[in-house]
């Protein structure tokens, strides 16, 4: 079985302090979210933590644009 990348190992690969997109702004604040569920690969497990801790994250649809990322980079 390959190795797949866990969606923080991912987001990580997203920080830019210098950019104004929202993905690397979501990534930035992640970093510093020492409960961000960083081995989680599901979703919905992923989008209900968001909902209910992530503060920094003025709107899901973030997460999805950034989720949708993943999704491509891990058929690769």
């Amino acid at each position: 079985m390959a190795y797949r990348q866990s969606f923080y190992q991912f987001l990580m690969t997203q920080r830019d302090s210098d950019s104004r997109e929202e993905i690397a702004q979501f990534a930035n604040n992640a970093q510093f979210d020492s409960s961000f569920p960083k081995q989680e690969q599901d979703k919905n497990k992923l989008s209900e933590y968001l909902e209910e801790n992530a503060g920094y994250l003025p709107t899901m649809t973030i997460f999805d644009d950034a989720w949708e990322r993943y999704v491509e980079k891990m058929q690769y």
